[in-house]
């Protein structure tokens, strides 16, 4: 067998071009299923960062902006707490969006958005110093303030713990309770501003009776989230007493709808790489056949010396694997490489997040492709030197 190894690189190597040639689209096909895995284990940490921020228990309502009567259709605080209690498995709902506010801390001074923060039983941002908002501030209508960690490099660049230090957001004194940690990447922040207060403070002192932006509600199962969302959306076409239409935003349908354009990229590479493999199958078919041919003679005084059919056939087969090996660990090696450089300049950047390579899954795609490649088109040259008459063989010139 090493024997039938060594012979087989012998014959790849005094042919070059042809070789580099015919791994050519092999090695393109390879190359870019394998980058589209490893970047795909990227891309899987990016979602989950960028949507950090998005808590798996609540989902966001707002008036669909193009519809008939967008008026009628609009939302004000009291219709946020009606519908928190009107409808089954909500938890807590609070006003989305923010109100952009002169902010003031000590000589520093700043046009931040504010926005209403959810109690910390339901926050998903961790904090560097101090607390969240508790129940007690939302009931109390607090005048405390948690800052985002940009408020607190502008407000604080000497860093420390300012926690107790006060705040004044337009006309009013807040006590900063808290210091939210710098995401590792760039979070998606809808709704969420620099700095937040309690939503029942937020709705007397910032919305004070006008209508808002939307809606955020937190559902006490997040198994019937899907549910809680249709039954809120008809509470409020209910409400509303017209034909008014809403759309509504979740980690989940945001994430879908990711994958669904990761989904498309998927399945574009894979024809790039369907074809890649195609093409390549037929090079090696053709080198494979012209080495047949070149070499009838050989296999003639071969059969003529005693070699048997499977011998025979087992040369050339084994030629055509080392082709298609070759092809597909150049390929695996390319794939990691441009999978890795994109998770590493790009992706956790974004995310934060350092993805672990798939090399399993990777190395089994590449053996794959490389016993397709030789069953599907290197099988027919050996059989057809392995069925070749000695003595016609012998004639051959």
């Amino acid at each position: 067998m090493i024997a039938y190894v060594a012979e087989a690189l012998a014959m790849l190597r005094a042919n070059p071009m042809r070789t580099i040639l015919t791994l050519i689209g092999l090695v393109i096909g390879v190359t870019a299923v394998i980058a589209i895995e490893v970047a795909g284990a990227g891309l899987s940490g990016a979602v989950g960062g960028t949507l950090g921020s998005f808590s798996d228990r609540s989902f966001t309502i707002l008036p669909q902006t193009r519809q008939g009567d967008f008026e009628r259709a609009r939302i004000k605080y009291d219709d946020v707490v009606r519908g928190a209690r009107a409808v089954p498995n909500i938890a807590v709902g609070i006003p989305f969006g923010a109100n952009t506010r002169l902010v003031r801390v000590g000589r520093h001074h700043a046009r931040l958005q504010v926005a209403a923060g959810v109690d910390s039983r339901y926050e998903t941002t961790a904090l560097m110093y101090g607390r969240g908002i508790a129940p007690e501030d939302v009931a109390d209508a607090a005048h405390v303030a948690v800052l985002s960690a940009r408020a607190y490099e502008r407000f604080f660049p000497d860093g420390g713990d300012p926690t107790g230090q006060s705040a004044r957001i337009g006309d009013r004194r807040y006590v900063i309770v808290g210091i939210q940690q710098k995401p590792a990447g760039r979070q998606i922040n809808l709704g969420r501003g620099d700095v937040a207060i309690p939503s029942t403070t937020y709705a007397r002192d910032l919305a004070r009776g006008d209508f808002i932006l939307g809606a955020t509600f937190f559902v006490d199962d997040v198994g019937r989230l899907a549910s809680a969302e249709s039954a809120m959306t008809e509470w409020f076409r209910t409400l509303k007493k017209g034909r008014v239409e809403y759309t509504t935003i979740d980690k989940r349908a945001l994430s879908k709808g990711i994958d669904g354009i990761f989904g498309v990229l998927t399945f574009i590479v894979a024809v790039i790489g369907a074809v890649s493999l195609v093409v390549a199958g037929i090079g090696i078919l053709n080198i494979m056949l012209v080495s047949v041919t070149e070499r009838t003679r050989e296999i003639g005084l071969r059969k003529a010396i005693g070699a048997t059919r499977s011998q025979v056939l087992l040369q050339f087969f084994i030629e055509a694997l080392a082709l298609s090996a070759i092809g597909c660990a150049v390929g695996l090696a390319l794939g990691v490489a441009i999978g890795a450089l994109v998770n590493g300049v790009f992706l956790v950047k974004i995310s934060g997040i350092v993805p672990q390579i798939p090399w399993l899954r990777s190395i089994v795609i590449a053996t794959g492709f490389a016993t397709v490649v030789t069953l599907a088109f290197g099988t027919y040259p050996a059989w057809r030197a392995a069925t070749l008459d000695p003595i016609e063989a012998l004639r051959y010139e």
